[in-house]
């Protein structure tokens, strides 16, 4: 008896397990998840409507000889940055009676950094570099009227500035433009999705998953320089453009029954 029980308890349990898999196999498909998962990209361009410009000015002491560097000297230190405020003041006080509020001006902290200056060559032999102090400081300066853009760079060339890194145009609000690429993006997803549903003849359903998959992204704008042949001086045009903000979505939608 017990013999027979031995021989016949691999096979019941053989036979459980086939049962099982079988069951599984059946069941699984059922537990699948039922969705439609797009995605999608959408691009906006807006016109700026405010600019920043970035500007240096800088003075220098006399240069001296790379070993005696070590020793500053401390008269000339001081002038060349009196030299230095007296201009960033008159350049604040042109700024202004141009139209900028003093909100809109911002002046860096002083920076100071040794400059090496190429010697001039004696006989075909090369001298030792020069070193001298130079002193900076940076401008800032936002424009909220683009109307004022060639103003307020005339006031910044007449003040006599060392350095203009140019002009960024951007947005006040660059939330509001962010939610209308976001909005197009969205709108393209679940257009997409809907044309899957037709073409497979069915229904979508909720939505399960909504995933922003790429940050807006801004392009900066920077002003265009051009030579009218027509006149003999150089014009400046400034063409804002327009600044591209781009942005992705991932969603997924469920099937309806």
């Amino acid at each position: 008896m017990f013999a027979s029980m031995g021989k016949t308890l691999p096979l019941v349990l053989l036979l459980s397990t086939c049962l099982a898999g079988t069951a599984s196999a059946q069941i699984a498909p059922q537990e699948l998840p039922q969705r439609i998962q797009v995605q999608a990209q959408a691009e906006i361009s807006v016109a700026p409507d405010m600019a920043t410009l970035q500007a240096r000015l800088w003075e220098r002491t006399p240069a001296i000889a790379q070993a005696a560097a070590s020793r500053t000297n401390p008269e000339a230190l001081a002038q060349a940055r009196e030299r230095l405020e007296k201009r960033t003041g008159e350049l604040i006080r042109a700024l202004e009676r141009a139209g900028l509020d003093s909100s809109a001006i911002s002046a860096g902290s002083l920076l100071i950094r040794p400059d090496y200056v190429q010697a001039p060559s004696r006989q075909g032999e090369s001298e030792a570099p020069l070193v001298r102090t130079q002193l900076e400081r940076p401008i800032s300066v936002r424009i909220d009227t683009l109307d004022r853009v060639p103003t307020i760079l005339d006031a910044l060339t007449q003040a006599g500035v060392d350095s203009l890194d140019g002009i960024n145009y951007e947005l006040k609000d660059r939330d509001a433009a962010s939610d209308q690429a976001l909005a197009k993006a969205l709108q393209k997803a679940r257009g997409k999705a809907q044309l899957i549903a037709d073409t497979l003849g069915i229904e979508l359903g909720q939505v399960q998953n909504v995933q922003e998959n790429t940050p807006p992204t801004f392009a900066p704008r920077m002003a265009a320089m051009r030579a009218d042949g027509m006149e003999s001086k150089m014009q400046a045009e400034y063409r804002p453009g327009e600044i591209t903000i781009e942005t992705a979505v991932s969603v997924d939608w469920g099937i309806a029954e």
